[in-house]
């Protein structure tokens, strides 16, 4: 088991390659920044590639161009991190991004985020997760602060255990006052197949709920129709 620049463990080899890429680009920017803009590229080409083209998709678009521009010559390189990722999730359903996050040394008193560490939050799911019925009622989850997913992640990992299609029963409702949570929630949540709706906003001063502003919210392609199950 690795350890990252913060001394947070990681379950991974390719995690803490990931790492290792993270503190490599990092130069003009901080392993904070590049790890943010990282997660926003992957959360913006993972909605936009099962989004029809109109004012929203283009202009995220354009936000992935402009973060992309700042690192010239470095797309495949992101784009290796990226398959590195979704290695790691399909290895193990984890909280990768909270990990490598934690890892690069982007967690700490100046940045104000830090990330429950997994088995925290797989202890909570196990006592949390009260008898599911043997149906095919869906199974309705609302994570008000989603932070990078991991409670959301830990529930699916635990109803898995029980036997239940959590993939197709799940139907969750995300929300995060912080867009670096927004994306990394979606982000794992997209790659692990889970039907979920990832929304921006502060849940005490506006609880999310339709209408939402569309360029608030990230739908996961489970959600919207476009992947099917694993299970």
């Amino acid at each position: 088991m690795a350890k990252g620049l913060s001394g947070t463990k990681l379950k991974s080899r390719k995690a803490q390659n990931i790492v290792e890429d993270i503190l490599a680009i990092s130069g003009d920017y901080g392993p904070e920044a590049v790890f943010c803009d990282w997660v926003e590229m992957m959360a913006i080409a993972i909605q936009n590639a099962c989004s029809i083209h109109n004012a929203t998709w283009e202009s995220r678009e354009q936000m992935y161009l402009r973060v992309m521009k700042k690192y010239p010559g470095l797309e495949e390189r992101f784009s290796q991190m990226t398959a590195l990722f979704v290695e790691c999730m399909e290895e193990c359903m984890d909280d990768y991004l909270g990990q490598i996050y934690m890892a690069a040394g982007a967690g700490n008193k100046h940045t104000g985020q830090f990330f429950t560490p997994f088995n925290l939050s797989e202890l909570t799911a196990s006592i949390s997760v009260t008898t599911v019925a043997d149906d095919d009622e869906p199974i309705r989850v609302n994570e008000p602060t989603c932070g990078a997913g991991g409670m959301i992640i830990a529930a699916a990992k635990e109803l898995q255990k029980r036997g239940v299609d959590w993939q197709n029963r799940m139907k969750v409702t995300c929300q995060d006052l912080s867009w670096n949570s927004v994306y990394m929630c979606y982000v794992q949540l997209s790659i692990l197949g889970i039907d979920a709706v990832v929304a921006q906003g502060d849940t005490l001063t506006e609880p999310y709920r339709e209408p939402w502003p569309a360029e608030r919210v990230f739908r996961t392609p489970k959600h919207m129709g476009v992947l099917r199950s694993w299970t």
